[in-house]
């Protein structure tokens, strides 16, 4: 039997985080952790104006279930995803999460050495 997807936004700080699970629920802790993660990579930035967390089971029953996270970032000058699969829901979340605070972190990272480049 298949369940219907779950579509839910959360206005928070400067941002929504729209939440996307198909065939598993994501509980209010690991939405949290996720929420506190994002905004402590926003804060001090005015780069990140959304995000995306999508969650599904991609294979095997509910004993040796495996599943997939994907996580975007809406940021200037470019977006930036991670996908990462997994046996637990925590642990597939939590390594996009890892995942994107690094490509967004090393994106500032070359703006900041071209910005520093061109007053040189």
């Amino acid at each position: 039997m298949a369940t219907k997807p779950v579509k839910k936004s959360i206005q928070a700080a400067n941002f929504a985080i729209e939440y996307y699970a198909e065939s598993v629920k994501l509980s209010r802790r690991q939405r949290t952790i996720v929420e506190t993660r994002l905004h402590k990579l926003a804060a001090g930035h005015r780069d990140i104006a959304g995000a995306s967390v999508a969650v599904e089971r991609i294979g095997g029953d509910t004993r040796y279930a495996k599943y997939k996270a994907r996580l975007v970032i809406y940021c200037k000058p470019s977006n930036v995803a991670a996908i990462h699969k997994s046996d637990s829901i925590n642990s597939a979340v939590t390594e996009a999460l890892e995942a994107v605070e690094r490509q967004v972190r090393r994106q500032r990272e070359r703006f900041r050495e071209r910005s520093r480049a061109a007053r040189a």
